[in-house]
């Protein structure tokens, strides 16, 4: 198995969502392209940041027409729709019900967000950046709590931009949906 760090192409192996499925219990892995790259477990603050976002998301879509669905990791996205690529990013929004059943997501969700923790930060930049982009997600948002960033990446109009934690973020998917991230700065104080 392939860990943060991606081997020589003779020497790689190939794996697919079989190998995936047969991984023990409780232990985690994405596939990207036929490499597979081992998850390590989060941390407080990416927790407490996933929850409340997926609570602000989750109440926002409750609000509204209620059209699209809003799930946290872990949940399985086959996001070529294939049997080389297979994500668990740590909170997607899909608006179609057609490409979800139990087991997941069949296809690109139209809005994932990704929490950086120290070991993820070239899979969540590099390697996931170029796959979301290019299986057709909409929306990509990397929240980096270390540098208490959030980086939008508006895929269709190629547009790119990075917010602090003191803004607020619109989300590109909606008109009149914006998450205020000074709410979150509670979560970095020392008591």
């Amino acid at each position: 198995m392939i860990g943060r760090t991606q081997m020589k192409e003779e020497t790689t192996k190939i794996y697919t969502v079989k190998d995936i499925e047969a991984l023990p219990e409780g232990k985690r892995a994405e596939l990207i392209d036929g490499r597979m790259y081992e998850m390590a477990s989060p941390g407080r603050i990416h927790q407490r940041l996933l929850t409340a976002m997926v609570r602000v998301i989750a109440n926002y879509i409750e609000d509204g027409d209620g059209s699209c669905e809003v799930y946290a990791a872990p949940f399985a996205v086959y996001i070529n729709n294939d049997e080389y690529n297979y994500v668990e990013p740590d909170i997607v929004v899909i608006c179609s019900e057609d490409r979800l059943d139990e087991k997941g997501c069949h296809g690109a969700p139209d809005w994932a967000i990704e929490i950086v923790s120290p070991g993820s930060v070239k899979m969540d930049r590099k390697i996931k950046l170029f796959k979301y982009r290019t299986a057709g997600v909409r929306e990509y948002w990397i929240v980096d709590p270390g540098e208490r960033t959030v980086d939008v990446y508006l895929f269709a109009g190629n547009e790119e931009k990075t917010y602090t934690f003191q803004e607020t973020v619109p989300v590109g998917i909606y008109e009149d949906f914006a998450i205020d991230f000074s709410a979150f700065l509670k979560f970095f104080k020392t008591s």
